[in-house]
């Protein structure tokens, strides 16, 4: 789990004779953790049971996109299922038992992998609807985006299996006290990290390959809308970038202390990289509660939804007072 990253330090480096102190970079990794963690929670819990509830109450689910839409929120949530236990985690070490430390590992995959395999599909989606718009006439159907919804869950667990079966509870070390929750074997962490990098480089060049066809589409096109539709397209392109990137980047270079790269076995290289992927991670994780605004709430139909929602929640409560 991408919770409390431990010590890198491969096994066969031990013979040094000072032991590399991280207390800084994991003080401040706490922190941020506990600090941000906490609005992210909140923000992703508001926006996807919002979207969850307009989806079932005003819309119907025979459409792919709102079919995508929903199964994205549920995938949000669940990886914010996830962070209250990361944030403990950090503060405390793993002390919620080898059951829960799997259980957990898995709920955080399946919502990782589930996401963004979701964000490929969708693209997938629009570049169909707006290039080929022909061929998207028969992938209208409901019945379409629930057979794929079902296949895009299915490859998410079978992804995240690895990371249920081989991690479990680990006692402290001589480099920390507080027990883990990890791979117990080091070759699985690193072919868990690579799948990682392989999903985050699969996805990114679908979404940036379909939302620059889109783009040259529209820009050939007249419509006034047009302006707004490239601004959003950007928009999602780059925070995914932004998020993603820079993350997976910086668990690839972790993953060289255990293939012994000299360079990054220096312990301030390995400190500088500590306080990187705690940074990184919170651009990374904030995914969740920026989903809804661009998948669903910049939509006119959501956001007279969401009028709709706080209208009745406003009169009810004044009602209430009078």
């Amino acid at each position: 789990m991408e919770g409390s990253r431990k010590s890198t330090t491969p096994p066969s480096y031990d013979g040094i004779e000072e032991v590399c102190q991280k207390k800084n970079a994991q003080d401040f990794g706490l922190f941020i953790t506990v600090l941000i963690f906490s609005v992210i929670i909140v923000l992703s819990l508001m926006g996807n049971l919002l979207v969850v509830w307009i989806l079932l109450r005003y819309e119907e689910l025979k459409t792919v996109t709102n079919i995508f839409i929903l199964n994205l929120a549920i995938s949000d949530l669940l990886f914010t299922f996830s962070l209250p236990f990361i944030s403990l985690y950090q503060s405390q070490g793993w002390t919620l038992g080898n059951s829960m430390c799997k259980i957990v590992n898995g709920i955080f995959y399946i919502g990782f992998y589930s996401g963004i395999i979701l964000m490929t599909i969708m693209s997938i989606n629009r570049y169909v609807a707006v290039v080929h718009p022909l061929a998207d006439l028969r992938s209208r159907k409901g019945c379409y985006g629930t057979w794929a919804s079902m296949i895009i869950w299915l490859v998410s667990i079978l992804a995240s299996t690895p990371s249920i079966i081989f991690t479990s509870e680990l006692q402290g070390d001589y480099l920390q006290d507080k027990s883990h929750c990890d791979y117990y074997n080091p070759s699985w962490k690193i072919v868990g990290t690579y799948q990682q990098n392989a999903f985050f480089l699969i996805t990114l060049t679908v979404i940036v390959y379909c939302y620059m066809r889109i783009l040259l589409r529209l820009l050939q096109s007249k419509t006034q809308k047009r302006y707004r539709t490239v601004k959003l397209i950007f928009t999602v392109v780059a925070i995914f970038f932004i998020g993603w990137a820079p993350f997976n980047i910086v668990i690839f270079l972790q993953n060289l202390i255990f293939h012994e790269v000299e360079y990054f076995l220096d312990c301030a290289v390995d400190t500088n990289l500590n306080y990187a992927f705690y940074v990184c991670r919170i651009f990374a994780f904030s995914h969740c509660c920026l989903n809804p605004i661009f998948f669903a709430f910049v939509g006119i139909k959501f956001k007279n939804h969401l009028k709709k929602v706080l209208e009745f929640f406003f009169c009810d409560s004044a009602q209430d007072q009078i």
